[in-house]
């Protein structure tokens, strides 16, 4: 190739390059001139959708369109989720990610997305502790005593989930394997339903969260051994850590975030991550993560997909070990 056609390929490959940014800007200050759309790929009702909904709420004003939330449930929110990633990527359909993103590459044996080259993590808003909850009648009242128990009468002590690779099922999994104890999975076809069961005293303990079951701590009718958090939880604030109890690798907790397709352009992600987390830091919003026990959280793109790439791999170990599959 001569000189003058090496140039001119290099000039069209700039001039190309130049193009799209230009596209890409031209879409960001555009951007957003029509209703957005935030997919919760569970159903309503639960700490997910409701995080979603003051969410948008919030976020409507903010960006002058409304922001609607949509659920499209199904397949351990693959199925919403694998409807954002292959939405077009302009940053009108956004996704509530939350643990199951992170579990689920390692959970099933093929996926109908994937989660780190089809999306891109816009923001992480929030985080609430794991707990190990108990009925109130039932003899431990630390992990401690937990503990004893289960080395004097393995596989006696059963603990409930939401279904086998459940973030409660891999939790408990998790303090199997960090403990060396034997208790027994008990599944579930949902959260909900352990917790009347461990109400009524049929199933012993549960890994949850507790922004599952703040009605239940501050009606006292459950009994907390831990929590799974670097400190205290405001809202059990005379429940020690797992970490004070001597387990200080059980660390789980529940977080929620939004992701787009991650192909949407640059300048759209910053606009939505600057307003997201500008919402994140309201009056309502805030107060909303608190009284689900909840913290708030502000992190960069870079950070929200660092930190999900994190879960990736703590999750990925406790899937392994648990040889849980999905599929």
């Amino acid at each position: 190739m001569s000189p003058y056609k090496n140039l001119f390929r290099r000039l069209q490959i700039v001039g190309a390059a130049m193009a799209v940014l230009g596209i890409g800007a031209a879409q960001a200050q555009d951007f957003p001139n029509r209703p957005l759309k935030i997919i919760v790929p569970y159903g309503a009702g639960g700490s997910v959708d409701a995080i979603a909904r003051t969410l948008a709420q919030e976020l409507t004003p903010r960006l002058g369109q409304p922001v609607v939330v949509e659920n499209r449930t199904g397949a351990g929110s693959n199925v919403g989720s694998t409807f954002v990633a292959k939405s077009p990527a302009d940053g009108y359909t956004l996704l509530l990610t939350s643990p199951g993103n992170a579990i689920n590459p390692t959970l099933f044996k093929q996926m109908p997305y994937d989660v780190r080259t089809e999306l891109t993590q816009v923001a992480v808003v929030g985080r609430a502790p794991g707990i190990l909850l108990a009925n109130p009648s039932f003899p431990a009242n630390s992990v401690k005593d937990l503990v004893e128990m289960a080395r004097k009468t393995p596989g006696a002590i059963n603990f409930g989930s939401g279904g086998p690779g459940s973030s409660e099922h891999l939790a408990g999994e998790m303090f199997k394997t960090t403990a060396g104890i034997n208790i027994t999975h008990i599944p579930y076809k949902g959260g909900a339903s352990v917790i009347n069961d461990v109400l009524a005293g049929h199933v012993q303990i549960f890994f949850t969260n507790q922004a599952n079951v703040v009605g239940q701590i501050k009606a006292n009718t459950i009994k907390v051994l831990g929590v799974a958090s670097r400190e205290r939880s405001s809202l059990l604030p005379n429940v020690p850590t797992f970490a004070e109890q001597g387990y200080p690798e059980q660390q789980v907790s529940v977080w929620w975030g939004i992701a787009a397709p991650a192909n949407t352009p640059v300048a759209v992600l910053d606009r939505l991550n600057k307003e997201i987390l500008a919402a994140g830091a309201s009056a309502s919003m805030r107060q909303r993560i608190s009284d689900m026990g909840a913290e708030s959280l502000a992190m960069t793109r870079a950070q929200a997909n660092a930190f999900l790439e994190d879960e990736i791999v703590r999750w990925g170990k406790a899937v392994k070990s648990s040889n849980a599959q999905a599929n």
